[in-house]
């Protein structure tokens, strides 16, 4: 597992979908989502339209379990439309490196800057999302870790009502599905990994 900050070559823009395509095959996957891949790599394969939000009966999204620099908490933030607690994360609007679409996602509403992705995804997830004023559909969900600077303040965006750092050890303080505990649980593993790999020294 490695860690690229915004510029990194790894992350340059793509419309193609064989760059999404290899993103989510490259993703890790336990449980629910091995089957979730399968069926995000089916998608991707038959939809010309999946990395844009008209795309039915579904589209692909990237998000980040944000941890600080510390390894020890992550993010979770209350979703203002979808009124659920959630990694923060969003539509790939065409972008197909999904690592990027994750860590601008992040950026934008952590507000927090100097974050970095790792890669590769932790996580894939297929849900069902009924925003107000518009139809029901899915979203194809691939989920990277995403590793703050230090001294990260959090100030959440427009697109939620309350964002908080949480304890791997809290994940009750606030209600999460348990495709959110599969990611928070995936995410606490690569943290492990990742400060091995980058820092000599294991994490929570």
């Amino acid at each position: 597992m490695r860690l690229f900050g915004p510029d990194a070559a790894e992350l340059g823009s793509s419309p193609s979908r064989a760059v999404a395509r290899a993103q989510v095959v490259s993703a890790r996957a336990v449980d629910d989502a091995v089957q979730h891949r399968r069926d995000v790599l089916a998608a991707v394969d038959a939809d010309p339209r999946i990395l844009h939000r008209s795309a039915r009966p579904g589209h692909v999204t990237a998000s980040g379990l944000v941890v600080d620099a510390t390894g020890e908490r992550f993010i979770l933030v209350h979703h203002r439309k979808l009124m659920i607690w959630v990694q923060p994360g969003g539509h790939a609007d065409g972008e197909a490196c999904l690592a990027r679409v994750a860590l601008n996602e992040c950026t934008e509403e952590t507000g927090i800057d100097g974050l970095s992705v790792a890669g590769p995804a932790i996580d894939v997830d297929i849900h069902r999302v009924a925003p107000p004023r518009e139809d029901a559909h899915l979203h194809y969900d691939v989920r990277f870790l995403v590793v703050a600077p230090p001294g990260a303040e959090l100030a959440i965006n427009h697109e939620s009502i309350e964002g908080r750092w949480v304890g791997w050890d809290e994940t009750d303080v606030v209600p999460i599905d348990s495709g959110t505990r599969r990611l928070v649980a995936a995410g606490r593993r690569a943290v492990r990994e990742l400060y091995e790999t980058e820092n000599g020294k294991g994490a929570p």
